[in-house]
Parts: C-alpha cells; structure tokens; sequence
C-alpha cells in the first residue's frame, strides 16, 4: 500500500540571517523546504520525510542541533513535528496562520479553517495566500486594535481605509458597525482582491467598493471621516500629509501606521502643526504605530 504522508517538522527561523539555517540543514542533508512571510518578516524551515521513523528521527536529530546551533547565531524556535498528505505539500504555509485574536470582540480566521465564534464576536476571513494584510503584522494589528476600541467606545462611526491592501481594516470597521466606511489602494491588484475579500465576508458593493487612488489626491467624503487608518510608509505620510490631515474630520482621528520606528518621531512631528494630538503610540519590533486625534 502507498503511503501518501510526509511526515516533518516545522521550525521558525528568527536568525538575522535564515540562509545560514538553510546550510547548516544542507549539511545534515535533510530534505527541506523555506517559507518566508514577508509582511510579518519571519522565515519558517520545513524538513520532511516519506516515512514516519525518518521523520521521527530528523525531529529528535533536530532537537539536539538546534542548542548547538545558536552559538552561530542560528536562532530556531517552535519545532513543531505533523503529518502532511503529499498532495497539500504545496500548501503546507497555511499551518503558519492560526486563528488571530485582535481583542475579546474581533477575531481574523483563515478561510481554510472552521471557527466558531462566540456570541458577539466579529469574524474577519481573510486568505493571506493573496496580499497584504493578515493581521498579523504590528502595524495592520494595531490598526485593528484602533478600529474595535474606538467602536466599542461609540467615538468613531465613519472609517476610511487608506492604502487597503487585502481590504482587512475596512471589513473590520464594517463588520463592527462603522458606516460608512469607504477604502483605496493605488495598486489595482490588492483593490481587485480587497474586494473578493469584501464578498467573501458578505459584504455587498453598495455598502462598500473599494477604489484605486493615490494618497496625494484622494479626496474622499467632503465631510471627512471619524477614523482615517492610513497603513502607508512613512515618508509618504510625511509628502502626503496636507491631503491625508484632511480626510479627518475635526475631532476625528488618525491612525498612523507602517512607519518605522527609526522615522516615527518625525513624521509625527510632520502632522502636529496640522492641528493633530498624538493620544497613544505603540512599538513592536522595529515598527512603531500612533493615534492622533485632530482639533475640533
């Protein structure tokens, strides 16, 4: 009878550099593969084996390595051994993106995976195989966390989503109640999908389209909106900041966020003289996110 399994183990690799990992299972000659999650910046190793004692020996060999590869600076974590059908070996990422609480009320799944949500809790289905933003990210993470707070405080009703990517924020605003909330992107491929996305959580287009635009001309509502969630790098915050600062309401708010930590302060400091307070900043790894509130 065929064995139609792969029998592996996963790994993370939090190395300053995972081509060193990627030699060193070269030389212990096992069969592996490397996936890099470039939004969350994170390479994950994969060896596999066609039979389980192979598999179950590379695991224990692994184990034992791992240690002693840290004094090169090879920094593996999680092992993780499982059992994979030969025919999902293409999809063998989608076991490196869990359910992801963002708070007791907002919860972003997978599509491939069944989730029962509890009463009161918003579900946002995402496929992170198609553009950027899985929640995963500080940045998108944070943005998420502004958008259930501010609803939850009965403080922010309208919403845009500028710079949309996988259209994440915007089906988070909608699925907690923010209306109208309208998105854009300038790259035509992640507004095709932010609006697959759209309908994939059962929202229909009168509600909300997204649209391709640019940061430095958008205009948006004439009357500006409660929260501006602007995901964009920083030094097109700070070339783009006339624009953006209007798009929020007096006494709305505004989201920064994909800024570097190394450039946060200085493109905070570009929007203080539009009338902007900063109310709160968060920095995880080398990102750092903010929330401004504009002068009513």
């Amino acid at each position: 009878m065929t064995n139609d399994l792969l029998y592996c183990c996963k790994m993370r690799d939090d190395s300053d550099s995972p081509g060193a990992a990627a030699e060193l299972l070269n030389a212990l000659e096992l069969d592996f593969s490397t996936w890099e999650n470039r939004e969350e910046r994170t390479t994950w190793h994969t060896v596999y084996a066609t039979d389980p004692e192979t598999g179950r020996a590379h695991f224990e060999q692994l184990k034992i390595a791992v240690p002693e590869w840290r004094t090169w600076g090879v920094q593996l974590t999680d092992p993780e051994y499982f059992e994979l059908k030969k025919e999902d070996w293409a999809e063998v990422w989608k076991k490196y993106f869990p359910v992801l609480p963002i708070s007791e009320r907002l919860v972003i799944k997978p599509g491939w995976l069944d989730y029962q949500p509890a009463p009161g809790e918003a579900v946002v289905d995402i496929d992170p195989g198609m553009s950027f933003g899985t929640g995963q990210h500080a940045t998108t993470a944070f943005c998420l966390r502004v958008i259930d707070r501010l609803a939850r405080e009965n403080a922010a009703h309208s919403l845009l989503d500028a710079g949309c990517g996988s259209g994440i924020l915007a089906i988070a605003g909608a699925k907690l109640g923010y209306d109208p909330v309208n998105a854009f992107d300038y790259d035509p491929d992640a507004v095709r999908i932010a609006a697959e996305n759209f309908a994939r959580n059962g929202i229909a287009p009168e509600r909300l389209t997204p649209t391709v635009a640019d940061a430095a001309v958008y205009r948006g509502r004439e009357e500006g909106y409660d929260l501006v969630a602007a995901n964009i790098l920083g030094h097109l915050l700070k070339a783009y900041r006339l624009n953006i600062a209007g798009w929020v309401r007096p006494g709305g708010f505004l989201a920064l966020a994909g800024i570097l930590s190394t450039e946060f302060d200085t493109v905070a400091e570009a929007f203080l003289p539009l009338g902007f307070t900063e109310e709160d900043r968060c920095t995880e790894k080398e990102w750092t996110s903010g929330l401004f509130r504009k002068n009513a």
